[in-house]
């Protein structure tokens, strides 16, 4: 009989936690390293700790190992992508070749590329069925081996410029960029200054995978009613303001369901401006401060905002940007006429 060691019952443990006791079955069933038997002779119903006594005593038969754990793991997170923090990166200059690559290719190469870079590494590389290549990394270094307890996450759809990532560190990222890069035939990747705990949010707000409203010069044509004549004016600026309102608030952030993001960071690095305060408004030095709006769907409270007429329309660019550039996390500063946002890597 196999021993797992203590890293594999560890992760083993942590996932058991972490699936809610319904998810699991269907989560074990995805896993092909349980015999139907085995599958059957769990009961459910029981405690978590009964459930991963069970679970590890079936793991431990059937000689299984960390990268086995490490595969339940990926399922787990590949079905439930909205864990986490997702950071978005959008690869730059596609050489002549980048729009061929595809699966098998990517995956050869990503495996040499990071191998050559880092010594002890574990990557694991699955399909899903969206076109999303899903990426497991687990880190080690020089002398220690790869630490399953703390992988990062990489999601890429071949032929789009487009890579999501979770859970990196500042001395990780050089060579998984590097790997990346040089596996998808681009030059260089570039931080996109977009981030937010839906994974499905950021990458549908990137790809513009939600219905945007362009401007039309017609207003919509609003059903006429019965009204009493005196009022008929006045109802009808109302409501010609009204669809006016809502119209540019669709404009400005889409129509429909939005890709849902949960806040937009602006960073001013600018001169202070009030004339009511000279002591501030004559400083030279750079007046600094954070502004954070923040929402369980930030883009639908802005929306709803604009369309009501809490917030004034039109909508201010520092606003409509976040789903006109695809970014939530901006840097104003005095260069050029308006606030204009610069790159600026995430704060992880």
């Amino acid at each position: 009989m196999g021993s797992m060691d203590n890293t594999a019952k560890r992760l083993l443990e942590r996932l058991v936690r972490r699936i809610p006791s319904q998810m699991l079955k269907t989560t074990l069933d995805k896993w092909s390293r349980l015999t139907s038997t085995q599958r059957q002779s769990i009961d459910y119903t029981e405690s978590k700790w009964a459930l991963t006594e069970k679970l590890l005593a079936i793991c431990e038969e059937n000689e299984l190992t960390v990268k086995h754990i490490a595969e339940l793991e990926m399922i787990h997170v590949i079905e439930n992508p909205n864990l986490g923090m997702w950071y978005a990166f959008q690869l730059m200059d596609p050489q002549d070749d980048a729009h061929s690559v595809e699966l098998t290719q990517f995956k050869e190469q990503f495996k040499s590329h990071l191998r050559e870079l880092i010594r002890h590494v574990s990557i694991k590389i699955k399909k899903h069925t969206d076109e999303a290549v899903w990426i497991r990394i687990a880190w080690g270094d020089t002398f220690s081996r790869p630490n399953h307890l703390k992988p990062t996450y990489v999601v890429h759809y071949l032929q789009t410029p487009y890579v999501f990532l979770t859970s990196l560190t500042s001395k990780q990222k050089p060579l998984l960029s590097q790997a990346l890069v040089l596996s998808t035939r681009y030059q260089a990747i570039k931080d996109a200054n977009l981030s937010g705990r839906k994974l499905t949010a950021i990458r549908d707000l990137l790809m513009k995978q939600y219905l945007q409203v362009f401007p039309t010069k017609f207003p919509s044509p609003l059903a006429e009613r019965n009204r009493v004549v005196s009022n008929l004016h006045i109802e009808k600026e109302q409501a010609g303001s009204a669809a006016n309102r809502h119209q540019m608030a669709c404009e400005a952030f889409g129509d429909g369901i939005l890709p849902q993001l949960q806040s937009a960071v602006y960073k001013l690095e600018t001169k202070f401006r009030d004339h009511t305060n000279k002591t501030m408004t004559e400083r030279d030095e750079t007046f600094r401060c954070v502004v954070k709006f923040a929402s369980t769907n930030l883009l639908e409270s802005l929306r709803h905002s604009a369309s009501s007429g809490v917030a004034s329309t039109p909508v201010t660019p520092l606003l409509s940007s976040v789903p006109l550039k695809g970014k939530n996390y901006f840097v104003i500063t005095d260069n050029g006429p308006g606030p204009s946002s610069q790159m600026k890597p995430s704060q992880k």
